[in-house]
Order: C-alpha cells, then structure tokens, then sequence
C-alpha cells in the first residue's frame, strides 16, 4: 500500500491532519516528505504498525501519547501516561512570569520554585528564556519527575534546574532553602464532579492525579497558599493557573488571613477570556 492510499484509508477513522501526523512519526519524517514521496510503498510490517496507531487514536488516546512529544512554548517535550499534556494556557502562565521578572530589572538571578512539574514544561520554558534564573522544580511522583529531567537534559538546560520529589514545599531540600522569588505552579485542579462530563479523551487516558484535587478542585491550592507565603521573599511573587469557575473560590482563599497576607492578587484570562491565572505578591 502506498503512503497515499495509507493516509486515505486512515483518514476514515480520524481526522486526515492526525493521520499524517501520526504516519511521519512512525517514519520518522516530516508532513512535507510524506507530500513528496506519497507513491512510496509501506512496508507489510508498518503498515500494521500504522493501522494500530489509528486504531488507538480512533479510541481517543491522545495523539501526544502516541508520538510521545508534544509542542510547549515553543521547545518539543517528551510525554508519557505519567505526565500530564502542557496545554496553550499554560503557556500563558510562563509569560505573566518572564513579564512580572522582566520589569523588575534589579532582579538579576531569580530564584524560582515550579511545584508539580510534570513534563518539566514550566521550569524549562522559563530556563530557556531567563540564562541567569536559579530554578527548583518538584513533583509527588518519581515518574513524571523522570520525564522533566530526561526534557532538561535533551534541551541542553539540565545543569540549571534543580529536580525534587516533593508533596509542595515539604521536602527538607525546601524547608532550608532560602526564600524565592516566584513560587510558580499549574496544580490539579479539576473538581471531582466534573468527572462525568469529561472528554473521554482526558479522562480515560490522562494521569488523574495531576488532573483532580477534591470536590471542589481546590485541595491543593488550600495546602498551597500558606506554603508558598512562608516560603517568599518580601515582595516576590506567586504565579497560580486555575480552573474555569474557580476564581471567587480562589480569591476567597487568598484572602483567608492563615493563607496571607498577599497583595497586588489580580487574574488574567486565557485565549477563550475565561479566568485562569491568579498572580499575587507577598507583602
């Protein structure tokens, strides 16, 4: 069967763009090759590999899960089933801290904290753009701490983060270190009752511990706060991401006095105007 005829038939199952996706990464080429080279015959044995592929990706496996990579601020991250997939909005999240640090000039070797890094996304993206920032990252599990420092490492920014196992900022590492300044973090925080009106796709296929935190999805964010607010410099910063509907729940907690004082809180919307970063200063 030609790559041609491969991508036609493929295209029954799934949407053609995902199929070609999905058959350059199996012959490990680019969309354009697969273009100029569409009467090139596949081999017996890819081919079944291929129909697998669009099988899987027929029974809404992430395409991300099948190609193992995944797009983020511009740098190719390895994903796995342990992490969960960096998502357009996170993005946002790096840029509302490389501004905040870009207009603080006397700022000249920040001390970052990224909590419950996954992928590594955030720690990395903010490395690869800040040469000078001293950058901890942590996570609950060893596994998806593995895939941030195996991404570091491939991205030649390896030696400039520091990796921790930690639940928040409870690793001894943490508790002597000196104080930060920005605490950065995209935890769970999706509701357990949203459970049921999940994408398939997201639920049946994403690690749930990085994906709920409660009933309400604000666990984490409880523990978080107060945390990250004995763990700041005077007037440092802390960089939240949350979920849709959260931000009066958010806002109230923030100003619990066990969980401050904080000042300057203000939230930024994502690319659909929907509330999802909270920023926020020690006093």
């Amino acid at each position: 069967m030609t790559l041609r005829d491969a991508l036609t038939e493929a295209a029954t199952s799934i949407d053609r763009r995902e199929a070609e996706t999905l058959l350059a990464h199996l012959l490990f080429r680019d969309r354009p090759w697969l273009i100029a080279h569409s009467e090139t015959e596949l081999s017996t044995t890819l081919l079944h590999s291929y129909r697998a592929l669009i099988a899987r990706r027929a029974a809404k496996e992430p395409i991300q899960y099948l190609t193992g990579h995944q797009e983020f601020y511009g740098l190719n991250l390895r994903v796995t089933r342990d992490t969960l997939i960096p998502r357009p909005e996170t993005e946002l999240l790096v840029e509302a801290v490389l501004h905040w640090i870009a207009a603080r000039p006397a700022l000249r070797s920040p001390r970052i904290l990224d909590i419950g890094t996954g992928t590594g996304a955030i720690a990395i993206a903010i490395a690869a753009h800040l040469p000078s920032a001293n950058i901890t990252a942590t996570d609950l599990y060893p596994a998806p701490l593995s895939v941030a420092e195996h991404n570091a490492g491939r991205l030649h920014l390896g030696h400039r983060i520091t990796f921790l196992q930690s639940d928040l900022l409870s690793a001894p590492q943490l508790k002597s270190a000196p104080p930060f300044d920005v605490i950065v973090s995209n935890p769970p925080y999706v509701s357990l009752y949203e459970a049921a009106t999940m994408p398939a796709e997201v639920l049946q296929h994403e690690p749930h511990t990085a994906l709920f935190a409660g009933p309400l999805g604000l666990d984490i964010y409880r523990r978080l706060l107060p945390a990250a607010h004995a763990a700041l410099k005077p007037e440092g910063l802390l960089a939240l991401e949350f979920g849709f509907g959260q931000l009066d729940a958010l806002k109230t907690l923030f100003e619990k006095p066990l969980n401050g004082p904080w000042q300057d809180l203000h939230f930024l919307n994502d690319y659909a105007q929907i509330p999802r970063i909270a920023l926020a200063t020690h006093p």
